[in-house]
């Protein structure tokens, strides 16, 4: 007898934990009518032509024809379709953020007060224009770091990308993007900063070096110093003759409420809402009775689960906020000949989702049960400890530039598919969703969550392993990118305005 996973008692299909052959007995007492490929859906009860199709107790589209009980249900009978949302929240149950006794971390404490997991140096371009700059000087830095022994100093990351020009300076766009480079300016993952642009672009440092004073950020212009091999030399000289001091910054014991942990899945499949996120979920909502953050984004892909947010919320301003933001995405894509549900890309439905309600529907249980404290924008500097929410793309590394430039000194990733991603300044931990992807990507991946579905742990168990994966990366332990040397090249802040 072939196993079907029910979620919740008002779902009408159930998912495959294995390819299922027609005309087999399940273990819901009926056969299947068709073939159904692993971590795809079948239908546990008739569906008729235009019902709601329900997972997770929860709407993810509408059936396109009559659906016999025990057939595959994927794109070719299941398409998406808008509906009102409903939740309930009176605000009244909403209470202040618990506060468990203290537990540590072996962070690196600023100047400024703020926490860091890893002592890097950072190369800043403002503009396409001063990347190569940035790349030699990050290069030089590490060439030298590597016939050296400063243990303290984890590298140079240069901080390249392809905007900064070319854009409307007082636009909505324009203002993004300055807060992205700000964020990155002043995180607490790097001991010594250098902001370096071309002189002529739209990004100014100008814009950047008001508080040169309250930080160890220094800011120059290729044109200013002479050109690419001056600049390279000034700069690679500078960080080297403070090698010895950026090296003398010790970790020392610091309370787990000062992580802030980005939320992120790539890769996803039919499996992430039912092992890796929920269980992330678990583990988040621990770092936040500790007094900790953690961080939602990608608008995007909580569309069509909203309302789950909503009725999570400490107050109004909140849902209205998120309301706005889908509000903007809706004008946005359709501007673009887009929709929402071009989200799923082909990955996501080979794993078995289909609609961006039911991709969305297990992304938002990265986020666990805890109170929404706060709504951010982009690249918004977090303020209220706690669960909050960021505007932002589905797309990983733009998604995770936003969170980092907010303060995640932290990233949980999840995937199903086998998503391989890393970003410097911020140590990312890799959640594989199922046992066989795991067993593929190994040296990619730092905890299996597949051990759910195969009933070797419960959603707790590793929950609680993902919870304590946090807190020794955060005290230094390489992750698996860390290892492989991912999170150079991922970088890469939210270009919303045309290219002028």
């Amino acid at each position: 007898m072939f196993s079907i996973i029910k979620l919740n008692e008002k779902d009408n299909i159930g998912i495959a934990p294995m390819d299922i052959p027609k005309n087999v007995d399940l273990n819901i007492g009926i056969k299947s009518a068709t073939s159904v490929p692993y971590g795809h859906k079948i239908s546990i009860k008739k569906i008729k032509k235009g019902d709601f199709v329900l997972r997770y107790g929860q709407k993810i589209g509408i059936s396109l024809v009559d659906i016999e009980e025990g057939e595959h249900v994927h794109s070719h009978n299941l398409v998406f379709s808008d509906f009102k949302r409903s939740y309930t929240n009176n605000f009244l149950k909403k209470t202040n953020i618990k506060k468990k006794k203290d537990i540590f971390f072996k962070g690196f404490k600023r100047s400024n007060g703020s926490s860091g997991t890893r002592n890097y140096i950072g190369l800043i371009s403002t503009v396409n224009c001063s990347a190569t700059v940035v790349k030699k000087i990050a290069n030089n830095v590490n060439l030298k770091l590597k016939k050296t022994s400063f243990n303290n100093i984890d590298g140079a990351v240069s901080l390249k990308h392809s905007s900064g020009c070319g854009m409307n300076n007082t636009s909505y766009g324009m203002s993004v993007f300055n807060r992205t480079i700000e964020g990155f300016k002043v995180h607490p993952n790097f001991a010594k900063v250098y902001v370096i642009g071309l002189g002529c672009e739209c990004a100014q440092i100008s814009l950047y070096n008001e508080d040169q004073l309250s930080r160890n950020v220094e800011y120059l212009n290729i044109q200013d110093e002479g050109g690419t091999n001056e600049i390279v030399n000034k700069v690679s000289t500078k960080i080297m003759n403070q090698l010895e001091s950026i090296n003398n910054v010790k970790r020392v014991k610091i309370p787990i409420s000062e992580l802030t942990l980005a939320l992120q899945c790539g890769g996803s499949d039919s499996y992430s809402g039912v092992t890796a996120n929920p269980a992330l979920g678990i583990a988040s909502d621990m770092l936040v009775d500790y007094g900790g953050s953690s961080i939602l984004s990608e608008t995007t892909e909580i569309y069509g689960a909203e309302h789950l947010l909503y009725e999570r919320s400490i107050n109004k301003s909140n849902i209205e906020k998120i309301k706005k933001q889908i509000d903007w995405w809706k004008d946005h894509l359709h501007k673009n000949d887009s929709n929402l549900d071009n989200n799923p890309s082909p990955g996501n439905k080979k794993g078995g989702l289909t609609t961006i309600l039911e991709k969305s529907l297990g992304g938002v249980s990265k986020s666990g049960t805890s109170n929404m404290v706060d709504v951010l924008d982009y690249a918004e500097k977090l303020k209220i400890k706690g669960f909050n929410f960021m505007n932002g793309p589905g797309y990983d590394p733009v998604s995770v530039t936003g969170q980092v430039a907010s303060g995640a000194n932290m990233i949980c990733f999840t995937t199903g598919r086998g998503s391989c991603f890393g970003f410097k300044p911020t140590p990312s931990i890799k959640i594989a969703t199922n046992t066989n992807m795991f067993n593929k990507l190994e040296e990619d991946m730092d905890i299996n969550a597949g051990t759910i579905m195969d009933n070797e742990k419960s959603l707790n168990e590793v929950g609680h392993e993902i919870f304590n994966k946090i807190i020794s990366v955060a005290s230094g332990e390489k992750s698996k990118s860390e290892i492989n040397e991912y999170g150079d090249d991922e970088f890469n802040p939210w270009v919303i305005d045309p290219t002028l």
